[in-house]
């Protein structure tokens, strides 16, 4: 195929849109993306995860002649877009913390709200340290911390990440999340190595030896109600499992789940952090004390609402 002068040794692509062979760069791919979707922002990460060109190269490679791979891969994440599909899976990859994590429909899109749901569970651990080391205990075994339900992986290997000494199990009974999830685990280097995955419904994944031996529950479990799923986003409503998101008829029900059993799972002191629905407050500490805690609070997230249940034993 012969190249044109100055494409920098690019080839013409067939123009995607069914009009025989065209030559175009990515900054007129850009404005056309902004033209479609009304959004410069999401049209700049679609040409980005197209392009491959990502911080200092992305200016410096707009007008780059673009060739017929990259050219499909930009219409087809700009129609998936333009239909409704949320532009975490559109993009395949989504940055959470200091994590950049593999994200599709099999798995719920990890949300700034369940960052500051990591927050409060790092502090716990610090919590639980300082409080065996003010009870002059010997420093035994790394935490154990348990992520149920885990997705993505994005609480697992955040807590794996960010707190070296910990054994971290995450679970799911769901074997397609769990894929998702140990694509992930792939990319995290050293932590990997201190990360389970097991595929089960809540504790029941779980090896029974752990029994009394868990430090810190965590988990972001379904806490939509039934009667809530009409008024949820039309983009996670038809695009993120349902499975992920609804919890029963009141949206309480898994949260109760894991309330009632993770006590007999957890080392004294150990704790729970759940992620909830502002609006579930006051059920939740109501629902934790009633379980036997001796603890119970609710966090909120950088927005200010309350997110993050924490009962301690």
């Amino acid at each position: 195929m012969t190249v044109p002068a100055g494409a920098s040794g690019a080839a013409p692509y067939p123009n995607p849109r069914g009009h025989g062979v065209a030559t175009t760069t990515w900054r007129v791919l850009l404005a056309e993306a902004r033209a479609r979707l009304g959004s410069a922002s999401e049209a700049r990460r679609i040409v980005e995860r197209a392009s491959g060109y990502e911080g200092t190269e992305y200016h410096s490679g707009l007008d780059e002649v673009v060739t017929s791979g990259p050219a499909a891969h930009f219409d087809d994440m700009l129609g998936r877009r333009q239909r409704g599909e949320p532009l975490q899976y559109v993009l395949g990859a989504w940055g959470f913390r200091s994590l950049d994590l593999l994200v599709d429909r099999r798995v719920l899109i990890p949300r700034p709200e369940t960052e500051a749901v990591v927050d409060v569970a790092l502090s716990e651990l610090r919590r639980l340290d300082l409080d065996r080391r003010e009870r002059h205990e010997v420093t035994r075994r790394h935490p154990v911390v348990v992520d149920l339900g885990t997705g993505s992986g994005a609480i697992a290997l955040s807590v794996a990440s960010e707190a070296p000494t910990t054994q971290v199990w995450a679970t799911d009974r769901s074997r397609q999340a769990l894929a998702v999830a140990r694509a992930n685990l792939a990319g995290v280097g050293r932590a990997a190595t201190r990360v389970k995955l097991a595929e089960g419904s809540w504790f029941s994944a779980l090896p029974p030896i752990l029994r009394g031996q868990v430090d810190l529950v965590v988990s972001n479990p379904p806490y939509v109600g039934e009667h809530e799923v009409p008024d949820l986003p039309p983009e996670v409503a038809r695009w993120e499992p349902r499975e992920a998101l609804v919890a029963g008829p009141t949206g309480l029900e898994q949260l109760e789940a894991i309330v009632g059993e993770a006590r007999r799972w957890l080392s004294r002191p150990g704790a729970v952090v759940l992620e909830i629905a502002p609006h579930q407050a006051q059920e939740a500490v109501a629902l934790a004390y009633a379980e036997g805690y001796v603890e119970a609070e609710v966090r909120p997230d950088l927005a200010g609402r309350l997110r993050a249940l924490v009962a301690r034993v």
